[in-house]
């Protein structure tokens, strides 16, 4: 590719100051979230319309050159890792809130939009939007999509997928569909729930329709502290199978306290080996039904205090920590690696304790947070990228737990995405079989294979190389394959 008429056929359709090519502008971009990956684009382009991003699309196709498209870059699974030769396309300026419903209650926003944003602009209205991952004062929507995010009120209110009724999306080679309607539901096949959760890999997002709650009439938190952790691991199937779904039900365990309390200040008891905090909503009636419920399970769960929010500024400080773990860690270790894994609540305590014997095996520190009430695991691996190993340690460490997750009837993932990071565990968890699949839907929308290569799905040849190959008197299963 000649990359300055490349340049002059995509400056055709959009402004050349916004087709970033020099090395100070394309360094931004190196990586997502996920810093342990950087990969420094050929071309950083920035559209502002539709037009714009089909153009871009279209030229990319005709050229054979890859895109990864990318939000706001807060991903911790390095999905939005750029290619070396490709472009990346930065959705940062689809930023507005198009329109707002209150009486059908959905609103319909470009992907660049923030998070928590549409609930700040719906509030005077008393409603608001349920997916509230972590990041969400930063994290963008065309993101969400694409990782399929959830948050701490994911239990009750569902992930992206749940709370999403249309997308408007470019194809490969620019042409612009929509899956979903304004409607329940749609005629023909549930294409939206495919692209939900398809790491870029499908489409790039232009449009959303999302799904507004009204405010609950009250809420309520309350913190329970345990001595042990596989107790509090135990107190969450209870709550579950007692036939209760809070709001959110979340956990820490003793070193994400220490690191949590010193940075914010909530009021978490630092003697405590884990805390659990569940929050439960709607009206005044039901509130205090649930949370009578709720504090008599966990304390037959063994409980050792229990605290309940006197107010709404302390019922958001409560969340402002549990929603501040990951800097506040940070602060405590020079690196960390954020792993996310989901597994059956049954299971909560057993892995719990298997995870903290493999910190002593692996020799690092792991502290723990997590969706506790969907099972989704989010372990923060501490370690020192300068001391020699540790690194390599964090990853074997983190590759453990994944496939911990899978045999105890899990997944590798919950809402991080597989990305770059958990590729190589897609082959512990699919078949050949499954993994064709995969590949099969991914020819269908993208056949030149255009859109964020490399990404979420391995190659069939990769999974043999993993480790799964098993060579018996010489024979070579799958010879077809080709072979590192």
């Amino acid at each position: 590719m000649n990359i300055d008429s490349f340049i002059e056929t995509l400056a055709l359709g959009v402004a050349r100051e916004r087709i970033l090519s020099s090395d100070a502008a394309r360094a931004p971009y190196e990586c997502d979230g996920l810093t342990m990956f950087r990969v420094r684009p050929k071309l950083v382009v920035l559209p502002e319309t539709t037009k714009e991003v089909s153009h871009v699309l279209k030229t990319c196709k005709a050229a054979g050159v890859p895109v990864v498209a990318r939000g706001a870059g807060t991903g911790l699974s390095g999905g939005a890792t750029p290619h070396a030769d490709g472009v990346l396309l930065v959705m940062a300026k689809f930023n507005r809130i198009v329109a707002v419903d209150p009486l059908a209650r959905t609103a319909r926003v470009e992907p660049g939009v923030r998070n928590l944003a549409i609930s700040e602009a719906v509030a005077p209205l008393g409603l608001y939007y349920a997916p509230d991952p972590s990041s969400q004062i930063a994290c963008s929507i065309g993101g969400n999509i694409a990782e399929n995010s959830g948050g701490v009120h994911c239990l009750k209110y569902g992930l992206t997928v749940h709370n999403v009724l249309a997308v408007t999306v470019a194809l490969d080679d620019g042409e612009i569909v929509t899956f979903g309607s304004d409607a329940p539901d749609s005629p023909g096949l549930d294409l939206l729930a495919l692209i939900i959760g398809s790491e870029g890999l499908l489409a790039i997002v232009l449009e959303v329709t999302v799904r507004l709650l009204p405010k609950p009439e009250e809420t309520k938190v309350v913190m329970a502290s345990f001595d042990d952790i596989e107790k509090a691991g135990a107190a969450v199937s209870a709550i579950i199978a007692r036939g209760i779904i809070p709001a959110g039900l979340e956990m820490m365990d003793k070193p994400a306290l220490a690191a949590v309390e010193d940075f914010v200040k909530a009021g978490y008891p630092l003697d405590a080996e884990a805390l659990l905090l569940c929050e439960v909503d709607g009206t005044v009636d039901e509130v205090a039904d649930e949370l009578a419920k709720v504090e008599q399970v966990l304390r037959d769960g063994g409980a050792t205090e229990l605290r309940i929010a006197r107010d709404d500024a302390e019922r958001l400080l409560f969340w402002k920590g549990r929603k501040s773990a990951f800097p506040a860690v940070g602060r405590i270790s020079p690196d960390y690696y954020c792993m996310d894994g989901t597994i059956p609540r049954k299971h909560l305590a057993k892995v719990l304790k298997r995870m903290a014997e493999m910190s002593t095996e692996y020799g690092l520190r792991c502290a723990n947070v997590f969706h506790a009430g969907d099972g989704n695991l989010h372990p923060l691996i501490l370690f020192d990228a300068n001391v020699p190993g540790e690194l390599e340690r964090a990853e074997a460490f983190g590759a453990a737990i994944l496939e911990l997750s899978v045999e105890v009837g899990g997944t590798i993932t919950g809402e991080h995405g597989v990305g770059l990071e958990k590729i190589d565990q897609m082959c512990a968890q699919f078949s050949r079989a499954e993994l064709a699949q995969f590949h099969a839907l991914k020819a269908a929308f993208d056949e030149t294979g255009i859109l964020n290569p490399g990404k979420a799905v391995p190659t069939l040849n990769r999974c043999a190389e993993f480790g799964h190959l098993h060579v018996h008197h010489g024979e070579l299963p799958h010879p077809e394959l080709e072979r590192f």
